[in-house]
């Protein structure tokens, strides 16, 4: 295992956050809860849905008593949490994966995507923290995590494809969810995209931007166009 993404577990087995869909150390993930909780968290503070996460699954507890719902009870239900197609993408997808999957999500990047409501993020979410698939799942805090560990100042959306590189090739056959989670959690809370806490990495002396001295300004965003007049 190269010794950064060693290091990113280590630092991540002492420091993970405590979130209600997470499963405990060494526990196997449930597919259902890690998918809610990735439609859950898109456009939505990880505040908010670490409040609603729990008595959404005590009310539909597996992908088929969701299914089963009318769409209106689920919509009833994300009120608060805003942008409503990913509430009726989820029962839809819910209804996919009950009716013609037998209640089972598939474990590959590829048939993930083929259902409604998830694209190559939230595929690459569940496929590796679920199912241990070696894919690396590009958020914006792994994006910002591997442009300034790596020092890739193409501007963003161009620098992107730098990006994944860098992770596919720090991603490891063994707990690929765990180093997702872990460069999520990095992101969040220590490697911010404003006013990073560079002295607490764990990844501080392999960081380029840190010993350059440009963490602040990675990942660079593309100038926007000027309006015509």
């Amino acid at each position: 295992m190269n010794s950064i993404t060693a290091q990113l577990l280590a630092w991540y087995d002492a420091h993970r956050r405590d979130l209600p869909w997470r499963a405990p150390p060494g526990a196997r993930p449930d597919p259902y809860h890690v998918w809610l909780s990735e439609i859950m968290l898109q456009q939505t503070t990880v505040a908010t849905v670490r409040r609603r996460f729990p008595a959404f699954v005590a009310r539909w507890p597996d992908v088929r008593a969701l299914a089963a719902t009318p769409l209106e009870e689920v919509l009833a239900a994300w009120a608060g949490l805003g942008y409503y197609a990913r509430a009726r993408n989820l029962h839809a997808c819910a209804r996919v994966v009950a009716e013609r999957m037998g209640g089972r999500f598939p474990a590959s990047v590829e048939a993930l995507r083929r259902l409604p409501g998830i694209g190559p993020y939230t595929a690459a979410a569940v496929a590796s923290i679920a199912f241990g698939v070696p894919v690396a799942a590009l958020d914006a805090n792994l994006e910002r995590v591997m442009a300034r560990l790596f020092a890739i100042d193409t501007p963003l959306p161009a620098g992107k494809r730098e990006i994944a590189e860098a992770a596919r090739a720090l991603i490891p056959k063994e707990r690929p969810g765990d180093f997702n989670q872990a460069a999520m959690d990095l992101g969040a809370t220590v490697c911010r995209a404003r006013n990073p806490q560079c002295d607490a990495c764990p990844l501080r002396a392999h960081c380029l931007a840190h010993r350059r001295g440009i963490a602040t300004t990675l990942p660079r965003k593309a100038a926007k166009k000027p309006k015509p007049v």
